[in-house]
């Protein structure tokens, strides 16, 4: 079978949008260049046939292919204890932003799930490693950002302490986010954090970067910024 899937996914490489692509995520050299529309059609078609013995030949030489692994466990239907199961086994291949934030978003089942894929998420976001961190704040910010959440996913936010470029932008984003939905309870945690200065002023910046924020407050916001003089905690 997973001859037959690369077969497909080699005959897809626009060598354009190979180059725009590769270019976009700088940690990965493996990258042959198929749209991400097309790749979605070949994981709709896996998922309607043995998607399992798919899921345990799949090959990982190429991004595309770790990519449509993703795509396929978000399609699949069937019970949270086994969709979980590959969650974990996926998880250990993510090694670049593009891969991480499309399964994230992927994981639908997450929303008749919450409390099972909160407790799951919880080992991730006290890992070493930067794209399990990641992952982990990805998943708070697509499907936690809400009232009866936000404290606990501040909390966790705060948490996180890895000097990874992408875990503190993953953070600085979730932060971002986490104001645009719930302002107050939000900003009550910008006064009164513990992220590094990086993250915190990174949050700040997409905060303003937002068309939900008036231009009053992106001047408030602005004006809560650290200045680099400021001594590290």
């Amino acid at each position: 079978m997973e001859n037959i899937i690369r077969k497909q996914i080699f005959e897809l490489i626009d060598t354009d949008y190979q180059k725009f692509s590769a270019a976009l995520i700088p940690t990965t050299n493996n990258v042959l260049g198929v749209r991400l529309p097309e790749l979605r059609k070949i994981a709709k078609k896996i998922v309607k046939g043995d998607w399992r013995t798919y899921l345990e030949t799949a090959k990982d030489e190429y991004f595309e292919e770790i990519m449509l692994q993703g795509m396929v466990i978000g399609y699949v239907k069937t019970d949270i204890e086994e969709l979980l199961f590959y969650v974990a086994s996926f998880v250990p291949k993510i090694d670049n932003w593009s891969v991480c934030d499309s399964f994230c978003t992927g994981l639908k089942s997450t929303k008749e799930n919450k409390e099972r894929v909160w407790a799951f998420l919880q080992p991730f976001l006290s890992s070493k490693k930067e794209y399990e961190i990641r992952f982990g704040v990805v998943m708070l910010l697509d499907f936690y950002i809400e009232t009866e959440y936000i404290e606990r996913v501040l909390n966790l936010l705060d948490c996180v302490k890895h000097e990874g470029f992408y875990a503190k932008m993953a953070v600085a984003w979730a932060v971002s986010i986490c104001y645009v939905k719930l302002p107050d309870s939000t900003m009550e945690y910008l006064r009164n954090n513990t992220l590094d200065d990086f993250t915190y002023n990174k949050a700040l910046q997409k905060i303003t970067e937002s068309n939900r924020v008036d231009k009053e407050t992106k001047s408030l916001i602005r004006s809560m910024k650290r200045s680099k003089k400021r001594s590290i905690e």
